[in-house]
């Protein structure tokens, strides 16, 4: 379903009929080229009648909200039907995204009691190995959970400093877990 989810029964044309008037804002030409436009940019067949009812909504909002008309009423629908599209592309992004999330807390990432302990002293010794600075940092971040402008504040540098610190330790730190064959 398209962002805001009106459906062409929720809508209430003026003549207050589900069916097409005179009153509504889009003719067949322009609904035609809307659901080209949406369908060319990826939605699918299923929430094509809901970017209509969107294209649609939009234009009465923006009628009832004193706004002119705009001049080239099938232009404007045109670009809003292709924004509508790529909200609904970020908005499927976003579930996929929130979806791998929750599967990976499904499954539980933990090594067995052997295999931790082996880690957790390649882990050490990784870290004895570091220079002083790229420890401290690697440490505060990873293990005191704090943010790289946190880290910066109380070490009195520049987050870009902590940032590359960070970055050649946890390089440092995984091809050393490499060459040990932990990971």
């Amino acid at each position: 379903m398209l962002r805001g989810g009106v459906r062409r029964d929720q809508v209430s044309y003026a003549a207050g009929t589900d069916d097409r008037t005179a009153d509504d804002p889009l003719d067949a030409a322009q609904e035609r080229r809307v659901r080209a436009v949406l369908a060319l940019g990826g939605v699918p067949q299923s929430d094509l009648p809901d970017g209509v009812q969107q294209v649609r909504l939009r234009l009465l909002e923006r009628t009832a909200s004193g706004r002119e008309a705009p001049r080239d009423v099938s232009a404007w629908a045109a670009v809003v039907a292709s924004r509508l599209a790529m909200d609904w592309h970020r908005a499927k992004r976003r579930q996929e995204r929130l979806g791998e999330r929750l599967a990976a807390l499904r499954e539980p990432a933990l090594p067995s009691g052997e295999e931790a302990s082996l880690l957790s002293l390649a882990v050490a010794r990784g870290l004895d190995e570091l220079p002083a600075a790229q420890r401290q940092v690697l440490v505060l971040r990873f293990f005191a959970d704090l943010p790289v402008r946190g880290i910066a504040e109380e070490l009195g540098i520049p987050e870009g400093t902590v940032k590359s610190r960070l970055h050649t330790a946890v390089r440092a730190l995984r091809d050393r877990l490499h060459e040990d064959e932990v990971v």
